[in-house]
């Protein structure tokens, strides 16, 4: 437990950073606890952090505290919207990396017009749970590989920016994909079934403008609308206009964007 004394807050006593866990820390204020941080390490690999303080001053001190005992880099997600928040983070030190979009996608059908959806001649789904776990990784590599070259695997949700080992399948479960009869073409991660999101969605450079990307959106969705679940959502970064084009076209509308910032 570390305990560090800071300047004044509102009761005129000082607030005190107290490391209570590991990854967790209180502000005191008077022996009230006026703040709260956390830190945890998400399956990529990256170290987030969180606060959520009572006022100004306890948030100030944990923001100084903690970096001084986490290594960097470190990240921290925010609603955009929240402009307070943001500039409480920039006073830490962290600057803007990335902004997401966050999309509400319809599951049925008749909304999307995905019905009558098929895969192109010669390729079949593979639904989730059934893939071949070697060729999914390799198709993952390839993936991952092409988009480096192009525009960047940062350009790729937050929670598949590839970990330390170079590996982005966390969960082979969680992934279907289109399958030729000696490879994988093209895949869709779907994570959390109480609130589904749509984690990745992806084809290999060669195989692009043949549909496979709207017959693993129109066997996902459909699948879902028929276990009862009326919409999923995804984030798409804010450069990415060729999936939040695929994504308008088949009904998903914005609901507000988030920022990850990093120090």
């Amino acid at each position: 437990m570390n305990t560090k004394p800071h300047t004044s807050g509102p009761s005129g006593n000082a607030v005190i950073i107290t490391r209570v866990a590991d990854g967790q820390w209180h502000a005191l204020d008077d022996d009230l606890v006026v703040g709260r941080g956390h830190a945890q390490h998400r399956p990529d690999g990256r170290l987030f952090v969180t606060i959520d303080a009572w006022h100004t001053t306890a948030f100030d001190r944990l923001a100084e505290a903690m970096p001084a005992e986490l290594p960097p880099p470190l990240y921290t997600v925010v609603d955009a919207a929240d402009i307070e928040l943001t500039a409480a983070w920039q006073r830490a030190g962290f600057t803007i990396g990335r902004r997401e979009w966050e999309y509400v996608v319809p599951t049925d059908p008749r909304v999307t017009g995905l019905g009558a959806v098929l895969p192109p001649s010669g390729v079949t789904i593979v639904p989730a749970g059934r893939a071949d776990e070697g060729l999914l990784r390799e198709l993952d590599r390839a993936i991952r590989d092409e988009i480096e070259t192009t525009v960047g695997w940062r350009s790729m949700p937050a929670e598949v920016i590839a970990r330390p080992e170079g590996d982005t399948v966390v969960d082979p479960s969680k992934y279907a994909v289109a399958a030729a009869h000696d490879r994988y073409l093209g895949l869709i991660r779907v994570v959390n079934p109480v609130r589904p999101r749509i984690g990745l969605l992806a084809v290999r450079a060669g195989e692009r403008r043949r549909g496979i990307a709207r017959a693993l959106m129109a066997h996902t969705l459909g699948a879902l609308h028929r276990s009862g679940t009326g919409s999923a959502w995804t984030e798409i970064h804010e450069a990415n206009r060729a999936a939040a084009a695929l994504f308008e076209g088949i009904g998903a509308r914005p609901l507000g964007s988030n920022l990850e910032l990093v120090r």
